[in-house]
């Protein structure tokens, strides 16, 4: 994670940072990212670089966690207490209508093309103690609802056919608590 420097900057030099981060890691899959790329982009010297990040990995991972709670935090999502059907689709279909214009889109088509398997990302949204923890009607419903949205991301001429499948499983798991 970054930095307590880079915390500590003024919020328009991290975002500098930040967007410098964005291109380069949408342009470029991991494997091929430069920090040389990203401290030209980002008008900052490769020093400082190395004071907000420990490494390029960990810019990603910090990256990669941006976009998620940014994504996230502009779904207006009402689950009702315990699992519905509705309310996992409904929350799936706006993460996806969310991507459509969104500055995250690349870098996590990237994430899910190139990236995903070169280094771990952890996320504060689903841990695997917090994904354990639920009902397993919940639980499966999360892991799918994940894996419906990096289909799509990877298959897009396939989005009919997936949601279509997705909101049939949402309802026999739905229907297998009744």
């Amino acid at each position: 994670m970054p930095t307590a420097t880079f915390n500590n900057l003024k919020p328009e030099k991290k975002q500098l940072v930040t967007q410098a981060l964005l291109r380069e890691f949408s342009a470029h899959p991991f494997a091929d990212a430069q920090v040389a790329r990203i401290v030209k982009d980002a008008g900052i010297a490769r020093g400082a670089f190395y004071k907000y990040f420990a490494d390029l990995a960990d810019a990603y991972v910090y990256l990669y966690g941006v976009a998620m709670r940014d994504i996230h935090q502009h779904i207006d999502f009402q689950q009702a207490s315990g699992y519905t059907a509705a309310g996992y689709l409904a929350y799936t279909e706006q993460f996806l209508a969310s991507l459509a214009d969104n500055p995250y889109r690349d870098l996590i088509r990237r994430h899910f093309t190139e990236n995903e398997g070169a280094l771990p990302i952890p996320t504060t949204l689903n841990t695997p103690e917090k994904l354990a923890a639920l009902p397993a009607d919940e639980w499966a419903a999360t892991i799918l609802s994940h894996e419906v949205i990096r289909q799509i991301m990877l298959y897009p001429e396939l989005k009919t056919k997936l949601l279509t499948k997705f909101t049939h499983t949402l309802h026999q798991l739905e229907g297998s608590h009744r």
